[in-house]
């Protein structure tokens, strides 16, 4: 599993003063990119660099409880499907106190950058998210 840890920031509020319900995506969009950083396929090398793209499919979140300025909010990031051209990854989002306040999911699929078609997962790629799925199963 990869932790994300952030703080809600007024921007991230509605006027009630509370998370807007979009941002709980943009936390979560930040968690993926933080750990495609950390797995040696950071935004910038990708943009810049590789021949593919890993565009967004499918994205879900559900609403637990609200989130306020200033409270620390915790993004566990865990592999789930690991496909041949695409992969899911599932997210809870906990609080200070660790009450999960959020939860959600993307579907991740590789696109070649040239045809914008879909294209096996690099191998590189695919070796280490099979292995951070097989760390979060077991």
């Amino acid at each position: 599993m990869f932790t994300y840890q952030t703080k809600i920031k007024l921007h991230d509020t509605d006027a009630a003063g509370v998370i807007f319900f979009a941002n709980q995506f943009k936390m979560i969009h930040d968690a993926y990119e933080s750990l495609l950083e950390t797995m040696g396929f950071g935004f910038a090398d990708l943009i810049r660099t590789k021949d593919f793209f890993l565009p967004i499919v499918h994205a879900e979140s559900d609403y637990k409880a609200p989130l306020f300025v200033g409270d620390v909010l915790e993004v566990q990031v865990k592999v789930g499907r690991v496909g041949q051209t695409s992969f899911t990854l599932t997210y809870a989002l906990l609080n200070a106190r660790r009450e999960t306040v959020g939860t959600g999911r993307t579907v991740h699929v590789a696109v070649s950058k040239a045809t914008h078609q879909k294209i096996l997962l690099p191998a590189d790629l695919h070796v280490k998210l099979e292995k951070l799925h097989q760390q979060d199963k077991g």
